[in-house]
């Protein structure tokens, strides 16, 4: 495949306040036990924080001090950090239904705390991995759940989601027009479970933005030898992105990576404020192929994130194979960081030389067939 060059923004909107935006998500990293993300993903069965993976040749190629690889290829079960958002979001929004915080040490005393509240159905949209977390967390309740995905969207993703028992919608159109069909099942027994938000549907948006910063309170344990001066996360609707820029914008340069034909959060940087890219949107990175930024992560975004880095298919690809050179199954959105950062030092448009670089890598290999098409080998 022959690489299209990649367009990389300045964010002209940067302001070093930027991570304290008083009207954006707040991070609960730090509140008591039992209240913060951390906190109620140790009780998840099997918890551990997830790998972190050095990658001296990468960082001698680059020209950096060291490239860490936050590794979140395997997450709670899942092959995604879609989960610590989804069930963070999920477990606050039952204890706003509940109207008390439950007591309990496992998932048959949560259930059995959350009885009261009776039958329920989780809703989502989705490009595959945020919507198989909300169907994964449905199913741990004993709640049903009702997925809904864009038109084109991988066997092998819409397989996984029915493997967590809920049955998928295809939309005849774009992960947004997904977004607006799963928004009109909201009801009383039917809770839309959204990483996006829109105009009246701000509050579950922002717990998810909360529940990403346990990856971050990991890191600091993981890194406080090394703490990264730039971090390089995916953009999708901005809601990893206004987590990186609530716990390290205000020392750390932020870039944020995001496919050329639907690069929103560029195109709203540059207009100064959110525009929606139209589709189609048919990137292979799937879980970035958003046409609209959320709003309510975009004024900590657009504040916060230094360089905005859109790249092509191609570019995703040879990063998935370079990640897999250190060990790290990544797929095709995991990889999209990787790719975005070789961008931005070959445009050099911002000093990474000599600096100590993170890189998150948000997925596995999602797709088995395509991963081993441009890998060549099986995940």
């Amino acid at each position: 495949m022959r690489q299209a060059a990649p367009v990389l923004l300045v964010n002209p909107g940067r302001r070093q306040s930027g991570a304290a935006n008083p009207d954006g998500p707040h991070s609960r990293a730090d509140v008591g036990p039992g209240e913060s993300p951390a906190a109620l993903h140790r009780r998840f069965p099997g918890y551990t924080p997830t790998r972190i993976v050095d990658a001296p040749g990468l960082a001698a190629e680059l020209g950096l001090a060291s490239l860490t690889v936050k590794d979140e290829s395997a997450r709670l079960g899942l092959p995604s950090f879609k989960i610590l958002g989804a069930s963070w979001a999920v477990y606050r929004l039952l204890v706003g239904r509940l109207g008390r915080e439950p007591e309990w040490r496992d998932f048959d005393e949560l259930r059995a705390e959350l009885a009261p509240l009776g039958a329920l159905t989780l809703v989502a949209a989705t490009d595959g991995n945020h919507g198989r977390a909300v169907a994964h967390m449905a199913r741990m309740l004993g709640y049903g759940s009702h997925i809904f995905v864009p038109a084109g969207t991988a066997a092998a993703r819409i397989d996984a989601i029915e493997s967590e028992g809920a049955p998928v919608t295809v939309v005849d159109g774009t992960y947004d027009d997904a977004v607006r069909a799963s928004a009109g099942l909201a009801a009383d027994d039917v809770l839309v479970v959204s990483d996006t938000s829109w105009e009246g549907y701000t509050e579950v948006p922002r717990t998810v933005i909360e529940g990403y910063a346990t990856i971050f309170a990991e890191v600091d344990e993981q890194l406080a030898a090394r703490p990264p001066e730039v971090v390089v996360v995916p953009m999708g609707v901005g809601a990893l992105a206004a987590a990186v820029v609530q716990h390290y914008a205000a020392h750390a340069t932020v870039i944020v990576v995001e496919p050329l034909s639907a690069a929103c959060g560029l195109h709203s940087a540059e207009a100064g404020f959110p525009v929606e890219v139209t589709g189609p949107h048919d990137s292979i990175m799937a879980g970035l192929n958003c046409g609209m930024v959320s709003i309510i992560a975009w004024p900590v975004v657009s504040a916060g994130v230094d360089v905005f880095v859109a790249i092509d298919d191609a570019a995703a690809e040879q990063a998935m194979r370079d990640l897999a050179q250190i060990g790290i199954v990544a797929g095709e959105t995991g990889a999209a960081a990787l790719a975005g950062l070789r961008a931005a030092v070959s445009a050099a448009v911002v000093d990474t030389r000599g600096r100590n670089v993170l890189v998150l890598c948000t997925e596995g290999a999602t797709d088995p067939a395509a991963y081993e098409r441009i890998v060549g080998r099986q995940p």
